[in-house]
């Protein structure tokens, strides 16, 4: 899945909507029959594929290397960071995750090891759909991709866009089918391996469509703010909540999907 999958994090910790909603209730949601049977499909192949190799990979390989592994991912995209904070015209800190890359990229061997937060730079996390949002484009319709998970008409565009914002896209032969697949194999099953905790959260949901739905939604409106999304645009009216009492959700991963990090 290489440079996608980072595309489809998503934070599994906040409030369960009522389990007795029918797929006409949510405007945001009306290809939820088609949404739900990708979700059944990205499941079994999690379950029957990704899960079993994560196990295995954590089984044998130490701690320390598998991030290190994450930390190399993480920086090769970075610049699609970068790219956005100037988008969104967050000059501070696009010079301070400019400097983050630089360092870990040089000091860091070549991303293995996360100098840029020992020495103050940390991580931020943007991309061309959370830009989209933040100039007033509206999130549209909820969807679920197969094999790469949740999304929104915004996202797919930003997706797209965010591509040619990432390094790798520009070295020869990147994408050459021996390298694509190494790429997919080794950053899929260190993404699952990571989100492997947070398994037990998503067993213990009545609903885990509803639930990760609800989750992606709100998380991807959180990062457009930068953390602090008006509560109208998060949606709590819809399930009941408090507005004035509800809290931000944290952020653990569904299985596949790393958690990105969003720094004020």
């Amino acid at each position: 899945m290489g440079r996608m999958h980072r595309y489809c994090s998503i934070a599994v910790a906040v409030l369960l909507a009522s389990c007795a909603h029918h797929p006409a209730d949510d405007p945001a949601d009306p290809l939820e029959p088609v949404n739900r049977a990708m979700w059944t499909f990205n499941s079994k192949a999690d379950q029957y594929v990704l899960k079993p190799a994560a196990k295995s990979y954590v089984a044998v390989t130490p701690g320390w290397a598998r991030e290190g592994v994450t930390n190399f991912f993480s920086n090769l995209v970075y610049p699609t960071t970068i790219v956005n904070d100037f988008f969104q015209a967050k000059f501070s800190q696009g010079a301070s995750d400019t400097g983050r890359f630089v360092v870990n990229s040089l000091w860091g061997i070549g991303g293995l090891i996360d100098v840029g937060n020992r020495v103050g730079l940390p991580k931020h996390d943007e991309d061309f759909g959370q830009t989209l949002g933040y100039w007033g484009v509206g999130e549209g319709w909820y969807l679920m991709i197969p094999f790469m998970g949740p999304s929104d008409n915004r996202d797919i565009v930003g997706k797209g866009v965010d591509i040619f914002t990432a390094p790798a896209h520009y070295i020869p032969g990147r994408y050459d089918l021996p390298h694509y697949l190494v790429d997919y194999v080794l950053n899929s099953v260190n993404i699952r391996a990571n989100a492997l905790p947070s398994d037990s959260l998503l067993e213990s949901q009545f609903d885990t469509y509803l639930f990760i739905r609800t989750a992606y939604l709100q998380h991807r409106q959180a990062l457009v703010y930068d953390g602090n999304p008006p509560p109208e645009d998060l949606g709590l009216s819809d399930y009941g909540d408090d507005s004035s009492t509800a809290a931000p959700a944290p952020t653990p991963v569904v299985p596949g999907q790393q958690p990105p990090a969003k720094s004020k």
